[in-house]
């Protein structure tokens, strides 16, 4: 057991004598102790990391950002919902799966805001969870099961199906149903004046960490979708590919990330079901778990960790220490464990 060591006075090198004898006694290895007895200065701590992004940066990039309130938006994903509306100005973009294996992006905006967004569609149980950690954010979404109703309007969420706030969306009546709804962000936010800035989720950014293997491209498969990770050197950033077909957005290009996290966790039936019937996944966000982290071209092994719902997720290395990620846009894959 260790004990801080004292100074005994002495009379010459009796005392002496007596600092040896006391230095025995302490746990070996943990203070030096020297013949004359003065004691050796203890070594300084490394500086313990941030637990906050720096003053006029975005927690969710790590770039230069004013304070802004959160949005989350329920996005389609399936084939004809393609190419989406402003994802690419998302900060962070979640992949989540639902009924069929298939999956939606939950994405979240705070930095910048586009026209519009889309095509939205319905939220599920998950995200109330997946959602707690940004405090009280607006959450846009085309609606839900009826017995998850309740369930959204108690969390800690400004809730905006379009029932709610009709003026903030629109059709595009160039799509087919349901895949043509549209969020315009602005109004949305207008609607939730309770939502809260932009907070610590847990994120690091800064220099890469030691080691790493060198990777160029990284799939990630769901029962019924697949992801691609293409790493662009020119661009220093992954270019993203669903089901073998190159993403693109139709205001911004293609679909690219800073950050690449791939997040195993366990996806597990819920107590709701679509209209089908087809029970609805639930997908557990708070716990412990390995991660993958794709950032300059390279992949690192990871653990992530969220002991409640309310708190952050720290993404760590194998040996505890905080991994940065590159500052920029982060894709957050929950990918199924095995």
């Amino acid at each position: 057991m260790a004990a801080e060591r004292r100074r005994v006075p002495s009379r010459g090198r009796p005392g002496a004598a007596v600092t040896v004898l006391l230095c025995a006694v302490m746990t070996a290895g943990l203070y030096g102790c020297a013949d004359s007895g003065t004691p050796e200065p203890t070594p300084t701590p490394p500086p313990t990391p941030p637990t906050t992004a720096p003053q006029g940066r975005s927690p969710f990039t790590g770039l230069p950002a004013r304070a802004a309130p959160v949005l989350a938006v329920k996005i389609d994903n399936v084939p004809p919902a393609r190419p989406h509306t402003g994802l690419g100005a998302a900060d962070l973009v979640y992949v989540e799966q639902v009924e069929g294996g298939q999956t939606r992006l939950l994405a979240v905006y705070s930095t910048d805001l586009p026209e519009r967004i889309g095509p939205v569609r319905s939220a599920r149980e998950s995200d109330i969870e997946l959602l707690r950690q940004f405090g009280r954010p607006a959450l846009a979404y085309s609606g839900s099961q009826t017995a998850l109703k309740p369930l959204l309007k108690a969390a800690p969420l400004d809730a905006l199906p379009p029932e709610d706030a009709p003026r903030a969306y629109v059709r595009d009546r160039g799509r087919a149903a349901p895949h043509n709804l549209y969020v315009l962000p602005g109004r949305a936010l207008a609607a939730a004046p309770d939502a809260e800035d932009a907070k610590d989720i847990g994120f690091r950014f800064g220099p890469a960490p030691s080691g790493g293997e060198p990777v160029n491209e990284r799939t990630v498969r769901f029962p019924a979708s697949r992801y691609t990770f293409t790493w662009n050197a020119t661009e220093e950033s992954w270019r993203v590919a669903m089901d073998g077909r190159p993403a693109r957005t139709t205001d911004d290009g293609p679909v690219t990330a800073s950050t690449v996290v791939v997040q195993y966790v366990t996806i597990r039936s819920s107590r709701f079901h679509d209209v089908l019937g087809s029970v609805s996944p639930y997908t557990e966000t708070v716990g412990t778990g390995n991660a993958l982290v794709l950032r300059d071209g390279r992949a690192y092994d990871a653990r992530w960790s969220r002991p409640a719902a309310e708190n952050g997720t720290a993404f760590t290395t194998p040996d505890g220490a905080l991994l940065n990620f590159a500052p920029g846009r982060t894709w957050v894959v929950l990918a199924p464990r095995g």
